[in-house]
């Protein structure tokens, strides 16, 4: 009775009123669910609003959420362009920051420029060699991505695990397993009171918007991510484009990873990368796989964070309804992407024996 069809590509003007629709839909849900709290749904997002930006420090906190989500969405838009699922954005964020980890703790001496550079090539390494093991078994042998990237991101996990209870476990700590604090001179300095990973995210952004869009490199991903048979056709390597766009997918969540544990955090823990994987990979689609997008909405996400922490503490709602807010808004944004690209279609009765079908559009 009820078929899904592909609709005609639509306008600019007319995918602006859907997702511009999807969006009023979202906050009158969210205003339901708040009503039912007891709360008034005007309040409750007004102080979301003002909670992001109602001062200096407030400001400062939502770019520092910003910027872990920013750098991992662009990590993913280089491999979900080339429609390589990867969903390890996770372990990719946790072993680039491992790699950083350890100039930090064991050559905290050397001069911080040389030590900067150090640990940035070193979250590079750990994020871009953490994606070449599931490009190279998916070009060498074929197997799901998907599942292989996901499991790699518990390895990683239990990697920092097996870390903070041996060889890197912090002496003094009186038996808690934990790793030491990084000194104040391997960490990143603040630039505007922030620290200076938001520097490292809009450089990224940029360089990966020319890169993806004007160089022949981001032509062949382009392609493979249309039709790998063409790709082919044109003479082009997929193999070798895949393994090296993973890595580079890796190499900036590794980014990611090092911005986090010298910048942020300040010492490496279990947490580093504290959903932001999964969290970048809807941020990316969002964008439409655009790395300018992609910073829209990663400050958008990051003023809803910010926001929904102080509701959680103004009006002492719990840390779920916070989430739960924030998972009806993005359930009514990221369905409205269906509509633009299908439509429901309803067929209508059956048609008697030997009599003409009618269907209703």
């Amino acid at each position: 009775m009820i078929r899904v069809v592909k609709t005609k590509e639509k306008s600019s003007r007319q995918m602006m009123l859907i997702r511009l629709g999807a969006f009023v839909l979202a906050l009158c849900a969210g205003g339901l669910f708040v009503l039912a709290l007891g709360y008034n749904p005007l309040e409750i997002y007004g102080t979301i609003l003002s909670g992001a930006f109602r001062s200096e420090m407030a400001i400062q906190s939502t770019i520092k959420f910003m910027i872990p989500l920013l750098i991992a969405a662009l990590g993913v838009t280089l491999s979900f362009k080339m429609k390589f699922w990867n969903i390890g954005g996770e372990g990719q964020i946790i072993m680039g920051a491992v790699f950083a980890s350890y100039f930090a703790l064991y050559h905290a001496n050397w001069p911080f420029p040389v030590l900067f550079v150090a640990m940035l090539l070193g979250g590079i390494v750990g994020g871009g060699l953490w994606a070449l093991i599931p490009a190279f078994f998916k070009t060498r042998f074929g197997t799901n991505e998907t599942l292989f990237t996901l499991m790699l991101n518990y390895i990683a996990l239990y990697l920092v695990s097996w870390l903070q209870e041996g060889p890197w476990r912090d002496p003094n700590a009186n038996g808690f397993p934990k790793i030491p604090s990084f000194a104040p001179d391997t960490t990143l300095p603040k630039v505007l009171g922030v620290q200076m990973g938001w520097i490292i995210a809009l450089i990224l952004t940029a360089v990966l918007f020319v890169y993806l869009k004007y160089t022949k490199h981001g032509y062949e991903i382009a392609v493979v991510g249309q039709s790998k048979a063409t790709a082919i056709y044109a003479g082009m390597r997929v193999d070798r484009i895949v393994m090296r766009t993973m890595f580079l997918s890796g190499a900036v969540a590794g980014i990611c990873g090092m911005v986090q544990v010298t910048g942020s955090d300040k010492t490496l823990t279990t947490g580093v990368a504290g959903g932001v994987g999964f969290t970048a990979i809807i941020i990316a689609w969002l964008a439409q796989l655009n790395p300018l997008g992609s910073l829209v909405i990663a400050f958008l996400f990051a003023v809803l964070e910010k926001g929904a922490s102080v509701v959680q503490s103004e009006f002492g709602l719990a840390i779920d309804c916070a989430d739960v807010l924030q998972g009806v808004i993005l359930f009514f944004v990221l369905g409205c992407e269906f509509f633009i690209r299908y439509r429901f279609v309803i067929d209508g009765a059956a048609p008697k024996k030997g009599g003409k079908t009618d269907a209703a559009h």
